[in-house]
């Protein structure tokens, strides 16, 4: 249960409404225990009016009750009014108790959602700061679970939990102080089977909450499962591999049926054990004080009221179990929570300063980077000047450490050893944020937003129609995003899924340019366009490069764009660097790709 402590903090915040709804709880339940005494009152007026009764002894415990008899004594109400005057007043009482509960739940279930609100957006803020690795280790069916089914089950603790277990403390407290300060020795003997029954509670419990941890891992599993075939859908069809994953989920799907039919088998336990215990003390109640009542004929109104209590009291006390398990579900939810919200992002921006513009120098020096995840050594003693304003092109094959270097200069990973500088200042001790504001970042792997065409190349950055139109021309896709149906209005789908492949890299390249950024980046961005759109986007970027510093990193060299610099990697390291005439006259590596590329080019 300490798991559920780090709600605290959301219950202070809504203090005022928490605290509320407690004193609107418990004056909800005053009012229901004062019918029992006022119920038990009449009774034993009623029975001292029958021949041979004997007239009620005693002083009423609850003020109210004290109220309606002195009222009854100072106006000298008939037997006949004195009874109507209770029955409206156990009317007024029962519509009072209908308004406070109202109330009560304005007050506690809206702060549920309240705190739901709140612990969304907190593991969202976390998922967002979170680093790279994180990721690559994380399937994102877990990372959905946990912000939906462990927040929707916390929140059944912090709503409808809470509210009853405040209800049934303050209904059982108002009915065991009534019945022991009428008889304690009919409370001990209408009360004895409650021992069992918390014993009873105590060891289901313990099941409960084990069996709420796995079936929580197995639905992670479960919807990791569903979200990897929903995405790879086209993957699914194009090997005709439907009924292979509907059996995978199938498999997957039986065991969290079967645990969850499990835990509901151990849950539905509670409700027969509870009825059986409050049958128990109805029965005891009435064989006991009906000896008591054959001996003490003036008794029956206690013995009534008692029968009122325990009927009271089956509700609440049935409820033990239900709360319990939602406790104990919560619980293993929150658990899974805590420890998601305890993992540190290894990119820290503390002690970092704001940079508001990149001039462009960059220096890779001596730079090991291993990627920690796998342990693949990417790079390895790497060093690399790069002046303010070059073009330089990165080569190499697949695995060579080409786009190591990207994400180290997003701040996406630490280098194990040298050190990376921009513009003669660490790359650690710049402001990740501000960093990647002044880069224009377009990845390998192109990602879109089910949204609108414009809403995808405008991603935070707000601009202006021209602007999107410009920086659309500029990735040369603007024709074609002006034959959409909806033009730049038209919805992409999900991950970009209604556009070709060329279509969503030119996109993402018009994302880039209208950032106006310092730095450009292109990670193997033009592989899916055919050769006259990458003549005409390379000089539309060679024009609005000028002055900047631009890395492209590819597997294939570009004819058509003069660079700088151009470095050949090999196994992480720069296996051959130079100016294209310098490379050409080696006659290396580089020579080697660009006799083959120009032969494929001709054939």
């Amino acid at each position: 249960m300490r798991e559920l402590a780090a709600l605290n903090q959301f219950f202070w915040k809504y203090r005022f409404r928490f605290f509320t709804g407690i004193v609107l709880v418990i004056a909800t339940n005053y009012l229901a225990v004062l019918a029992p005494q006022i119920t038990g009152y009449v009774v034993g007026l009623v029975q001292a009016k029958l021949p041979g009764g004997k007239p009620v002894s005693g002083v009423p415990n609850d003020l109210l009750i004290r109220a309606i008899a002195g009222i009854s004594d100072n106006y000298h109400f008939s037997f006949g009014w004195l009874i109507t005057f209770c029955s409206i007043t156990i009317l007024i009482l029962a519509i009072l108790r209908g308004v406070f509960m109202f109330f009560m739940r304005q007050t506690i279930i809206v702060m549920s959602r309240h705190i739901e609100y709140d612990q969304k957006n907190q593991v969202y803020q976390h998922y967002q700061a979170l680093d790279t690795e994180f990721y690559k280790t994380h399937s994102t069916g877990d990372l959905m679970s946990r912000i939906t089914e462990d927040v929707s089950r916390v929140r059944m603790y912090t709503g409808p939990s809470l509210m009853y277990l405040i209800n049934l403390i303050s209904l059982i407290g108002f009915c065991l102080y009534n019945m022991f300060s009428k008889d304690v020795r009919l409370s001990l003997y209408v009360l004895s089977p409650l021992p069992i029954l918390a014993i009873t509670i105590y060891l289901v419990n313990s099941i409960i909450n084990k069996k709420s941890e796995e079936i929580q891992g197995q639905l992670s599993d479960l919807t990791t499962n569903a979200q990897e075939s929903y995405s790879g859908i086209r993957v699914i069809k194009s090997f005709v591999q439907e009924k292979a994953m509907l059996g995978f989920f199938k498999t997957n799907s039986e065991l969290y049926r079967k645990n969850a039919v499990s835990l509901a088998k151990v849950e539905a336990f509670y409700t027969p054990t509870m009825a059986l215990m409050i049958g128990l003390s109805t029965l005891l109640t009435i064989y006991l004080g009906g000896l008591q009542a054959i001996k003490d004929p003036s008794q029956i109104g206690t013995i009534v009221e008692f029968v009122i209590y325990i009927n009271m009291l089956t509700f609440p006390v049935s409820a033990i179990g239900w709360t319990a398990s939602m406790i104990q579900r919560a619980a293993a939810s929150q658990k899974r929570l805590n420890e998601f919200l305890l993992i540190e992002s290894k990119i820290q921006n503390k002690g970092t300063q704001k940079i508001d513009k990149i001039k462009g120098d960059i220096q890779f020096s001596q730079v090991d980077f291993i990627y920690p995840h796998s342990g693949i050594k990417a790079l390895s003693n790497f060093t690399l000047d790069i002046l303010a304003g070059q073009k330089v092109l990165i080569l190499g094959k697949t695995g060579s450490g080409k786009s190591s270097i990207a994400q180290v200069l997003n701040r996406m990973y630490h280098v194990n050893a040298g050190q990376v500088k921009v513009d003669g200042l660490p790359i650690e001790s710049i402001d990740f944020t501000s960093l990647r504001k002044r880069i224009g970042y377009v990845q390998q792997d192109v990602f879109l937003f089910s949204d609108s065409v414009k809403n995808n190349i405008q991603f935070g950055v707000v601009s202006s129609d021209d602007a999107i139109k410009a920086a659309a021309k500029s990735a040369h896709i603007l024709n074609e995003i002006e034959q959409l149906p909806a033009g730049f209005d038209t919805m992409v789908g999900e991950r970009g899924t209604t556009l070709s492949g060329g279509q969503k890299q030119r996109i993402s390249i018009a994302r880039a340019l209208i950032k106006s950024p310092d730095l450009f980046i292109f990670d193997d961005c033009l592989s899916a366009v055919d050769a006259n759109t990458e003549k005409t986007i390379l000089n539309n970027l060679s024009q609005l490069m000028q002055g900047k510093t631009a890395l492209f990193i590819t597997h294939r060299i570009f004819f058509n764009f003069h660079f700088d610099l151009i470095i050949y990697l090999e196994d992480g390291h720069i296996a051959e660097s130079g100016t294209h005439e310098s490379l050409l006259a080696k006659q290396g590596l580089y020579a080697e790709l660009y006799h083959t590329q120009l032969s494929q080019n001709q054939q």
